[in-house]
């Protein structure tokens, strides 16, 4: 087993990391996308974070059985994501699993908009 491939055990195990984490990862890698997969931004593990954008994405695997609580921790780990200048998205797993492409093509627009803005401050 290859080193890349313990890495990816790793942090499914250590991380809770959702397979369609990777699986966005490595199709935003494919798109020149520099991403971080599992990274801990000092409060949390992230599943991917793209810094120069300042973009953590969130990949929701049990979203239909999110409890109040879960939501209201979600809607807390945003906005102290937002108060260090992230944005957070959150992406229900079926769509990576069924859009993988649509979805890489809509985050790169995100990413986009995001470095305007970024720029017009």
């Amino acid at each position: 087993m290859g080193q890349q491939q313990n890495r990816i055990k790793a942090l499914i195990v250590k991380n809770d990391t959702p397979l369609e984490a990777i699986q966005l990862y490595y199709g935003l890698k494919e798109d020149g996308v520099h991403a971080m997969l599992g990274w801990w931004d000092g409060r949390n593990s992230v599943d991917i974070a793209i810094s120069r954008v300042k973009l953590n994405i969130e990949i929701d695997s049990e979203y239909e059985k999110l409890t109040e609580e879960q939501a209201i921790n979600n809607l807390e780990q945003t906005m102290h994501s937002f108060k260090n200048g992230f944005t957070t998205i959150r992406i229900p797993h079926i769509v990576v699993r069924y859009y993988l492409n649509e979805t890489v093509k809509n985050i790169m627009g995100i990413m986009e908009g995001l470095k305007a803005n970024i720029k017009m401050i």
